[in-house]
């Protein structure tokens, strides 16, 4: 037994230094003040997002990049509270038909508000494909309700594609977190994927993404036949295209690390939330085709199990506590440049010991809760 966990954790030692690795080695890229050329049209899906679309809708407004070249689609996936009302009344617009689609739609030079056609099990996959039918731009970018945009992102965008030609962006995402233990937890959660996607692409093995913040283009995503093989999944709409894309033209898929692509989210709130968020994300990883996936997720997962294992397996103090401990060090070789670049030092460093050692309970529990439980999500249940 103790042959096997240090087999584990060496493969795991292994695998985060070669992301830190990875990390250091994908360069940041510099504005470089190009003249705008790149037409985009901005998707964003919502449903009961009235607490955050002001936040959202401010940062559109501030946005450095000419009007003329975006047009936003906000997508009304059923909303229940004042979500349409908010966005109607913000761009001060009046409610018509449209004659093609059936829908009604509210349309002010560059912003459209449309409500969802459900057809799959994703409401998300809908919304976007729905959207994209319709977007005029050949470059679709995908964020959330609950975002904050940077002043300028498309500018960003722009000059990354100008200078690198790609078909698909993936770009980062940050959190806000209060200063109180769930939140915190939620943020160092994070930061280890955003970690472990930029790591990724920096040793030539790109396998993770955010819809949260990804930018394709729409004469590819329609070759692709979008979402099609994997609408039945509720969720994935960033992961499932993004491995389309791989396949298909993998150097043209590329990560724009710069703080000026940098969109903005928040943590939720309650326990619960996150369980359910968390469950969603993990269903995911069985629907992987790339096997190499599969088994990173399964590594990790087997050193989260066995941490667990040994504490309440060995009654050597030493044997019990030293899984934990080398994990907590190991993921410091990936944390540490992470956190710098998403600039969170002040606030993490205090959590990180006690978001460490609860790490392992709560990442079984939600594999557990993902296998053989639904998950609910945005007041609705969903399958694996």
């Amino acid at each position: 037994m103790i042959w096997f966990i240090t087999f584990i954790l060496i493969t795991y030692a292994i695998l985060i230094i070669a992301l830190a690795f990875g990390f250091a080695k994908a360069d940041e890229f510099k504005p470089k003040n190009l003249a705008s050329k790149t037409s985009f049209s901005v998707i964003i899906p919502f449903r009961n997002e009235a607490k955050n679309l002001p936040d959202l809708l401010k940062s559109i407004s501030l946005l450095n990049y000419p009007k003329e070249l975006i047009e936003f689609i906000f997508v009304n996936d059923a909303s229940s509270d004042d979500s349409v009302e908010i966005i109607s009344n913000n761009i001060s617009c009046q409610v018509k038909r449209s004659q093609n689609l059936k829908l009604p739609d509210c349309d002010r030079g560059n912003i459209l508000l449309i409500n969802n056609v459900r057809r799959s099990n994703s409401p998300k996959k809908d919304a976007i494909t729905i959207a994209i039918s319709i977007a005029k731009n050949n470059w679709i970018v995908t964020t959330d309700a609950d975002c904050i945009l940077p002043e300028n992102w498309l500018k960003a965008f722009d000059d990354f594609i100008q200078v690198n030609h790609p078909k698909m962006i993936v770009a980062p995402v940050n959190y806000v977190a209060e200063n109180n233990f769930l939140e915190q937890f939620q943020l160092l959660d994070f930061m280890s994927l955003q970690g472990t996607t930029i790591g990724g692409f920096g040793i030539n093995f790109p396998f993770m993404c955010n819809g949260a913040n990804l930018g394709y283009k729409k004469e590819d995503f329609l070759k692709l036949n979008g979402f099609e093989g994997n609408n039945t999944i509720a969720s994935g709409d960033d992961v499932f295209l993004f491995e389309k894309f791989l396949e298909s033209d993998k150097k043209s898929v590329q990560f724009l690390k710069s703080e000026d692509a940098m969109v903005i989210t928040f943590s939720v709130k309650t326990w619960k939330d996150l369980i359910n968020q968390r469950i969603r994300w993990a269903s995911k990883t069985s629907r992987f085709k790339n096997y190499k996936i599969k088994l990173i997720g399964l590594l990790v997962f087997l050193v989260n199990l066995i941490t667990l294992f040994s504490l309440f397996y060995f009654d050597n103090f030493i044997f019990a506590f030293l899984p934990i401990t080398a994990k907590i060090i190991i993921d410091l070789c990936l944390f540490l440049p992470t956190i710098n670049f998403y600039q969170h030092k002040k606030t993490c460093y205090k959590w990180y010991l006690f978001c460490g050692i609860f790490y392992p309970f709560f990442s079984v529990f939600v594999v557990f809760k993902a296998v053989f439980f639904k998950y609910n999500w945005k007041g609705r249940k969903f399958k694996k």
